[in-house]
């Protein structure tokens, strides 16, 4: 098995391409949201692109709660934002999710034949699941959606940090993966996290407790699972109960 990490849009038509398992990893946060969103009881989440899809969505499903971000922050008529702390309030509910861009990336990887969402919180579950599919897989470090020079390198350093507990061969972006871990070596999750442009971003309307949040290492073993393809979105469930 090999494991390849390609940043952003690239990364998802690569697992598509070449029928790799597909790891959406956006750090801060929308991977660690819905992993803790299964972790905490959620029975669905559909990944939706737009807010407006995520509206329209909810039509169909009333009692489907809305969490999600542009700026950071819910959108008008939103339940909940895009923080792994607010995840228990979906207890026993499904739920509706966009962000600017994790959710996107998902979306962008229909076609690929396994489609997961990993970060640091659980990457020793996500590491086990991808590599008991005997299947190459593709990590992708999300960054950010129309702004393809900014430095998500909390992205990266998830990434690399679940290639680390896989182990196995790294096939294209074999200098990241050195990078990264020799990084990850000398400073530590915690210092990379909040040393990241996004974690600024976060600081600044107040959500600074989140970055220490993300950061942690296997919070859990729930692993977001695409199960079906919409016509919202993706529709995901947790790999532990879907087996």
């Amino acid at each position: 098995m090999r494991w390849h990490i390609i940043e952003g849009e690239a990364g998802c038509e690569f697992a598509v391409q070449h029928e790799c398992t597909a790891i959406v990893v956006d750090a801060l946060r929308a991977s660690a949201t819905a992993a803790m969103l299964f972790d905490c009881g959620a029975r669905s989440i559909l990944a939706v692109r737009e807010v407006e899809e995520a509206l329209r969505a909810r039509e169909a499903y009333p009692e489907a709660l809305l969490y999600g971000e542009r700026g950071g922050i819910p959108p008008e008529g939103f339940h909940y934002g895009n923080s792994p702390q607010e995840a228990h309030h979906a207890d026993g509910r499904d739920v509706i999710f966009t962000t600017t861009t994790g959710a996107g990336r998902l979306v962008s990887s229909a076609g690929a034949p396994t489609i997961l969402m990993g970060t640091t919180v659980n990457a020793s579950a996500v590491a086990r699941y991808a590599a008991n599919l005997e299947r190459n897989a593709v990590l992708i470090p999300a960054g950010l959606t129309g702004q393809p020079d900014f430095d998500a390198q909390e992205d990266r350093c998830a990434a690399v940090a679940i290639a680390m507990k896989a182990g196995g061969e790294i096939g294209e972006g074999a200098d990241v993966f050195a990078d990264w871990r020799e990084r990850i070596n000398d400073a530590g999750f915690d210092a990379l996290f909040a040393a990241a442009p996004h974690a600024a971003k976060l600081r600044a309307i107040d959500m600074a407790s989140d970055v220490a949040y993300c950061a942690q290492m296997d919070l859990t073993p729930s692993v977001p699972l695409v199960r079906e393809v919409t016509e919202w979105g993706v529709l995901m469930g947790d790999a532990q109960s879907c087996a």
